[in-house]
């Protein structure tokens, strides 16, 4: 069962997700010939807070 864990910093739409969901899904299946009904996707968002870019907060980067 293969399973794709994305990590984001918050901010993108549920449309957005939704793209990637079925975008990564579709790789899989064609990369690897897994079955659709295998395949996961897990998106993690994460805090601006939480997301560092050269030393500083992606918050304070203004990201």
């Amino acid at each position: 069962m293969p399973l794709a864990h994305i990590y984001l910093m918050e901010g993108r739409t549920e449309d957005q997700k939704r793209a990637v969901i079925e975008k990564v899904t579709a790789a899989l299946v064609e990369a690897l010939d897994a079955p659709r009904q295998n395949v996961r996707v897990v998106i993690q968002d994460i805090p601006k807070t939480n997301w560092g870019i050269a030393g500083e907060t992606a918050k304070d980067l203004g990201r």
